[in-house]
């Protein structure tokens, strides 16, 4: 049974793994090799595509501008959303709470065009701040919902004896529920992150040529003439080491924070 499971996963991982792979190796490809299909795995290496990238004066400071917009639009959310996520479960306000699921419902492309006019108006289309607010709009639901169940989880006897002991509600969160739900707030910034990271329709309305993102830069390697599959594909590599390294220095709380809860009931 567990060499069964073994070799399920592994093919599920194969399977999932293969667009990353292809991405990889086709950043290496001239755009010949790549539209060739008889060309695989096997083939001569060229280095060219990541010249071209890091001699793009868009790919490097679009990424400058992914990682402000991801970090401060995170850490805002995760401000907001925490304390909120601590009140909605442990003072079971869950009403209040699905308020803001409707933030997860509505589609965000029919939010685009009030927003821009209202942005407009105020003058900050194309600055920093519109684009952190935007993804904030994506990111405080996000993080509201994975807490929620964190929260939930934990023994309310820590908080009382808190109580007890003399701190304020507030105290007792910030002292003994934020410290244990910590795995959790890894997890859902991390995610926060990568969505942040990976927004490509608010960034391309309402950013401009000195806040552009990394998916925006991204898009100026397709064109009406064709497609420059090399180019994009070596962006495209560049532009996932940051989430890796992410990932990977957050992988203890990751783990955690997903398996966190697996056994309760």
């Amino acid at each position: 049974m567990k060499t069964l499971r073994g070799i399920a996963i592994t093919l599920v991982a194969l399977f999932f793994s293969l667009p990353i792979v292809w991405m990889f190796a086709a950043a290496f490809k001239t755009n010949v090799q790549v539209t060739d299909p008889s060309i695989g795995l096997i083939f001569k290496p060229t280095l060219d595509n990541f010249k071209a990238v890091l001699a793009d004066d868009r790919i490097l400071p679009s990424m400058v501008n992914s990682l402000i917009v991801g970090v401060v639009s995170t850490v805002l959310s995760a401000i907001i959303a925490v304390p909120a996520a601590w009140a909605v479960g442990r003072f079971r306000m869950h009403r209040a709470g699905s308020l803001v699921l409707v933030a997860r419902i509505v589609p965000a492309i029919s939010l685009l065009v009030p927003w821009y006019y209202l942005f407009a108006q105020a003058g900050l289309v194309g600055s920093y701040t519109v684009l952190i607010l935007s993804h904030m709009f994506v990111s405080v639901p996000l993080i509201l919902w994975i807490m929620i169940g964190f929260f939930e989880g934990l023994p309310i006897e820590l908080e009382e004896a808190a109580r007890v002991d003399g701190l304020s509600a507030f105290g007792a969160f910030r002292r003994i529920a934020l410290p244990l739900a910590a795995p959790g707030t890894a997890t859902a910034a991390v995610l926060a992150f990568v969505a942040s990271w990976n927004n490509f329709m608010f960034a391309l309305i309402l950013s401009d040529e000195h806040t552009m993102t990394v998916p925006v830069a991204l898009f100026s390697f397709i064109s009406y003439a064709g497609t420059d599959w090399g180019g994009l594909m070596a962006a495209s590599t560049v532009m996932t080491i940051p989430v890796v390294v992410v990932a990977v220095l957050a992988q203890k709380h990751l783990v955690a924070g997903l398996t966190a809860g697996a056994t309760k009931g």
